[in-house]
Protein backbone atom coordinates (compact mmCIF):
# COMPACT_ATOMS: atom_id res chain seq x y z
CA UNK A 1 0.00 0.00 0.00
CA UNK A 2 1.61 3.48 -0.83
CA UNK A 3 -0.02 6.69 0.87
CA UNK A 4 -0.63 9.75 -0.41
CA UNK A 5 -1.75 13.48 0.55
CA UNK A 6 -3.83 16.01 -1.37
CA UNK A 7 -2.58 19.81 -1.31
CA UNK A 8 -5.45 21.61 -3.70
CA UNK A 9 -7.51 24.60 -2.72
CA UNK A 10 -10.17 24.48 -4.45
CA UNK A 11 -12.66 22.17 -3.09
CA UNK A 12 -13.76 20.75 -6.65
CA UNK A 13 -11.06 20.26 -7.51
CA UNK A 14 -9.93 18.50 -4.05
CA UNK A 15 -12.92 16.49 -4.48
CA UNK A 16 -11.94 15.30 -8.05
CA UNK A 17 -8.49 14.07 -6.54
CA UNK A 18 -10.10 12.49 -3.47
CA UNK A 19 -12.32 10.71 -5.93
CA UNK A 20 -9.68 9.41 -8.18
CA UNK A 21 -7.26 8.68 -5.61
CA UNK A 22 -10.13 6.01 -4.10
CA UNK A 23 -10.25 4.21 -7.46
CA UNK A 24 -6.48 2.72 -6.78
CA UNK A 25 -6.48 -0.16 -4.32
CA UNK A 26 -3.19 0.30 -3.43
CA UNK A 27 -3.23 4.27 -2.93
CA UNK A 28 -4.69 5.55 0.42
CA UNK A 29 -5.30 8.64 1.14
CA UNK A 30 -3.84 9.68 4.72
CA UNK A 31 -5.35 13.65 4.60
CA UNK A 32 -5.92 16.40 1.98
CA UNK A 33 -4.80 19.74 2.18
CA UNK A 34 -6.42 23.15 1.58
CA UNK A 35 -3.44 25.01 2.20
CA UNK A 36 0.69 24.14 2.05
CA UNK A 37 1.37 25.65 5.61
CA UNK A 38 -0.64 22.85 6.73
CA UNK A 39 0.54 20.49 4.53
CA UNK A 40 4.12 21.38 5.35
CA UNK A 41 3.41 20.84 9.33
CA UNK A 42 1.79 17.74 8.56
CA UNK A 43 4.57 16.44 6.27
CA UNK A 44 7.71 17.39 9.51
CA UNK A 45 5.78 15.00 11.77
CA UNK A 46 4.65 12.05 8.69
CA UNK A 47 6.26 10.07 6.16
CA UNK A 48 4.28 10.25 2.77
CA UNK A 49 5.03 7.90 -0.65
CA UNK A 50 3.15 10.50 -2.78
CA UNK A 51 2.12 14.20 -2.83
CA UNK A 52 -0.38 15.55 -5.03
CA UNK A 53 0.19 19.56 -4.81
CA UNK A 54 -1.25 22.52 -6.79
CA UNK A 55 1.26 25.44 -7.81
CA UNK A 56 -1.14 28.36 -6.82
CA UNK A 57 -2.19 28.00 -3.78
CA UNK A 58 -2.96 30.80 -0.69
CA UNK A 59 -0.06 31.84 1.57
CA UNK A 60 2.82 29.85 0.06
CA UNK A 61 3.09 27.92 -3.36
CA UNK A 62 3.37 24.08 -4.02
CA UNK A 63 6.37 25.26 -5.64
CA UNK A 64 7.53 26.93 -2.31
CA UNK A 65 6.72 23.86 -0.37
CA UNK A 66 8.99 22.18 -2.66
CA UNK A 67 12.18 24.36 -2.11
CA UNK A 68 10.91 24.11 2.17
CA UNK A 69 10.83 20.49 2.30
CA UNK A 70 14.29 19.02 3.18
CA UNK A 71 12.73 15.41 2.47
CA UNK A 72 10.43 15.28 0.06
CA UNK A 73 7.71 12.13 -0.82
CA UNK A 74 7.50 11.77 -4.39
CA UNK A 75 5.85 15.22 -6.07
CA UNK A 76 3.11 15.16 -8.79
CA UNK A 77 2.04 18.79 -9.54
CA UNK A 78 -1.34 19.64 -10.60
CA UNK A 79 -2.16 23.20 -12.03
CA UNK A 80 -3.90 25.15 -14.67
CA UNK A 81 -1.05 26.63 -15.59
CA UNK A 82 1.62 25.22 -18.01
CA UNK A 83 4.33 27.63 -17.81
CA UNK A 84 5.42 26.11 -14.15
CA UNK A 85 6.21 22.93 -15.81
CA UNK A 86 9.96 23.95 -16.12
CA UNK A 87 10.33 25.21 -12.82
CA UNK A 88 8.63 21.93 -11.19
CA UNK A 89 10.79 19.69 -13.52
CA UNK A 90 13.84 21.57 -12.07
CA UNK A 91 12.98 20.39 -8.30
CA UNK A 92 13.08 17.05 -9.44
CA UNK A 93 9.14 16.66 -9.63
CA UNK A 94 8.27 13.45 -10.54
CA UNK A 95 5.10 14.35 -13.24
CA UNK A 96 3.29 16.87 -13.86
CA UNK A 97 -0.59 17.23 -14.43
CA UNK A 98 -2.61 20.04 -16.29
CA UNK A 99 -5.90 20.57 -15.24
CA UNK A 100 -8.95 19.74 -16.11
CA UNK A 101 -6.89 16.45 -14.88
CA UNK A 102 -8.66 13.05 -16.57
CA UNK A 103 -9.12 9.96 -15.07
CA UNK A 104 -6.45 8.43 -17.35
CA UNK A 105 -3.80 10.62 -17.00
CA UNK A 106 -4.47 10.59 -13.88
CA UNK A 107 -3.99 6.77 -13.17
CA UNK A 108 -1.19 7.06 -15.82
CA UNK A 109 0.75 9.05 -13.59
CA UNK A 110 0.29 6.89 -10.31
CA UNK A 111 0.98 3.58 -11.74
CA UNK A 112 4.60 5.11 -13.28
CA UNK A 113 5.20 6.19 -9.40
CA UNK A 114 4.06 3.04 -8.14
CA UNK A 115 6.89 1.70 -10.58
CA UNK A 116 9.34 4.16 -9.11
CA UNK A 117 8.65 3.31 -5.83
CA UNK A 118 8.33 -0.13 -5.98
CA UNK A 119 11.71 -1.19 -7.26
CA UNK A 120 12.95 -0.69 -3.86
CA UNK A 121 10.02 -1.03 -1.48
CA UNK A 122 8.09 -4.26 -3.09
CA UNK A 123 4.25 -4.37 -2.16
CA UNK A 124 1.37 -6.38 -2.09
CA UNK A 125 -0.46 -4.72 -5.77
CA UNK A 126 2.32 -5.38 -7.84
CA UNK A 127 2.72 -8.93 -6.71
CA UNK A 128 -0.95 -9.55 -7.49
CA UNK A 129 -1.10 -7.75 -10.88
CA UNK A 130 2.20 -9.99 -12.27
CA UNK A 131 1.52 -13.18 -10.85
CA UNK A 132 0.75 -16.43 -13.00
CA UNK A 133 -0.98 -19.53 -12.04
CA UNK A 134 0.04 -22.83 -13.00
CA UNK A 135 -2.33 -25.69 -13.39
CA UNK A 136 -2.35 -28.99 -12.17
CA UNK A 137 -0.26 -30.30 -15.34
CA UNK A 138 2.46 -27.80 -13.85
CA UNK A 139 1.54 -25.37 -17.10
CA UNK A 140 1.19 -21.97 -17.14
CA UNK A 141 -3.01 -21.01 -17.26
CA UNK A 142 -3.69 -17.50 -16.56
CA UNK A 143 -2.32 -13.71 -16.15
CA UNK A 144 -4.10 -11.02 -14.04
CA UNK A 145 -3.55 -7.80 -15.81
CA UNK A 146 -4.52 -3.80 -14.43
CA UNK A 147 -7.59 -2.87 -16.97
CA UNK A 148 -8.18 0.58 -15.05
CA UNK A 149 -8.73 0.23 -11.58
CA UNK A 150 -9.20 -3.53 -11.78
CA UNK A 151 -7.41 -6.07 -11.97
CA UNK A 152 -8.67 -8.80 -14.87
CA UNK A 153 -8.19 -12.59 -14.77
CA UNK A 154 -7.00 -13.51 -18.44
CA UNK A 155 -6.61 -17.37 -19.13
CA UNK A 156 -3.84 -17.64 -21.56
CA UNK A 157 -5.56 -20.41 -23.83
CA UNK A 158 -7.95 -17.63 -25.10
CA UNK A 159 -5.67 -14.62 -26.22
CA UNK A 160 -5.06 -14.80 -29.80
CA UNK A 161 -2.70 -11.90 -29.95
CA UNK A 162 -1.09 -8.65 -27.68
CA UNK A 163 -0.34 -5.35 -29.39
CA UNK A 164 1.79 -2.18 -28.15
CA UNK A 165 0.02 0.93 -28.02
CA UNK A 166 2.91 3.02 -26.46
CA UNK A 167 2.81 3.35 -22.59
CA UNK A 168 0.10 0.28 -22.95
CA UNK A 169 -0.83 -3.06 -24.51
CA UNK A 170 -4.14 -4.22 -26.15
CA UNK A 171 -4.56 -7.97 -25.25
CA UNK A 172 -7.08 -9.28 -28.09
CA UNK A 173 -8.93 -12.48 -26.65
CA UNK A 174 -11.16 -15.00 -28.31
CA UNK A 175 -14.39 -12.94 -26.48
CA UNK A 176 -13.15 -9.14 -25.53
CA UNK A 177 -9.92 -7.18 -25.62
CA UNK A 178 -8.40 -5.93 -22.81
CA UNK A 179 -5.78 -2.49 -22.27
CA UNK A 180 -3.29 -2.71 -19.63
CA UNK A 181 -1.11 0.22 -18.80
CA UNK A 182 2.46 -1.50 -19.21
CA UNK A 183 5.11 -2.52 -21.63
CA UNK A 184 4.99 -5.29 -24.29
CA UNK A 185 8.76 -5.84 -22.51
CA UNK A 186 7.26 -6.40 -19.01
CA UNK A 187 3.96 -8.42 -20.10
CA UNK A 188 6.31 -10.69 -22.57
CA UNK A 189 8.34 -11.90 -19.78
CA UNK A 190 5.23 -13.44 -17.87
CA UNK A 191 4.01 -15.55 -21.04
CA UNK A 192 5.17 -18.76 -21.49
CA UNK A 193 7.62 -19.12 -24.21
CA UNK A 194 6.45 -21.92 -25.52
CA UNK A 195 3.05 -20.85 -25.96
CA UNK A 196 3.40 -17.01 -27.01
CA UNK A 197 6.03 -15.31 -29.49
CA UNK A 198 7.39 -12.05 -30.62
CA UNK A 199 6.92 -11.23 -34.26
CA UNK A 200 7.28 -7.44 -34.51
CA UNK A 201 7.76 -4.32 -31.73
CA UNK A 202 3.76 -4.08 -31.56
CA UNK A 203 2.86 -7.89 -32.14
CA UNK A 204 3.05 -11.00 -29.41
CA UNK A 205 0.71 -13.61 -31.27
CA UNK A 206 -0.18 -17.03 -29.39
CA UNK A 207 0.88 -19.81 -31.31
CA UNK A 208 -2.23 -21.77 -31.26
CA UNK A 209 -4.10 -18.89 -32.54
CA UNK A 210 -2.14 -18.84 -35.92
CA UNK A 211 -4.54 -19.75 -39.09
CA UNK A 212 -1.43 -19.12 -41.33
CA UNK A 213 1.53 -17.89 -42.31
CA UNK A 214 3.56 -16.10 -44.74
CA UNK A 215 6.65 -14.33 -45.81
CA UNK A 216 5.75 -11.49 -44.23
CA UNK A 217 2.79 -11.67 -42.42
CA UNK A 218 0.69 -14.56 -39.75
CA UNK A 219 -3.04 -14.53 -40.33
CA UNK A 220 -4.85 -14.95 -37.33
CA UNK A 221 -8.46 -15.03 -37.81
CA UNK A 222 -9.70 -12.17 -40.03
CA UNK A 223 -6.54 -10.37 -38.79
CA UNK A 224 -2.92 -10.27 -40.80
CA UNK A 225 -0.27 -9.31 -37.86
CA UNK A 226 3.40 -8.11 -40.27
CA UNK A 227 6.46 -9.96 -39.10
CA UNK A 228 9.31 -7.76 -38.81
CA UNK A 229 12.59 -8.37 -40.02
CA UNK A 230 14.38 -8.41 -36.26
CA UNK A 231 11.85 -11.20 -35.41
CA UNK A 232 11.64 -13.01 -38.22
CA UNK A 233 14.60 -15.69 -37.87
CA UNK A 234 13.60 -16.45 -34.27
CA UNK A 235 9.71 -16.99 -35.43
CA UNK A 236 10.83 -19.24 -38.51
CA UNK A 237 12.86 -21.11 -35.67
CA UNK A 238 10.18 -21.34 -33.16
CA UNK A 239 7.65 -22.66 -35.74
CA UNK A 240 10.04 -25.31 -36.74
CA UNK A 241 11.07 -26.74 -33.30
CA UNK A 242 6.62 -26.55 -32.96
CA UNK A 243 6.95 -28.69 -36.22
CA UNK A 244 9.63 -31.18 -34.91
CA UNK A 245 7.99 -31.56 -31.34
Amino acid sequence: MLTCIIIEDEPLARNLMEAYVQKVPHLQLLKSFSSSLAALDFLRENTVDILFSDIQMPEITGITLLKILQKKPLVILTTAYSEYALEGYELEVFDYLLKPISLERFLKAVERATIRLTQTQPVIHEKIVQEISVNSEGSQAFIFVKDGTKLVKIRLNEILYIEGLKDYVSIHTKEKKVVTLQTMKSLESQLPDSQFIRIHNSFIIAFDAIDAIDKEKVQIGKNFLPISDTYRKVFKEFIEKKQVS
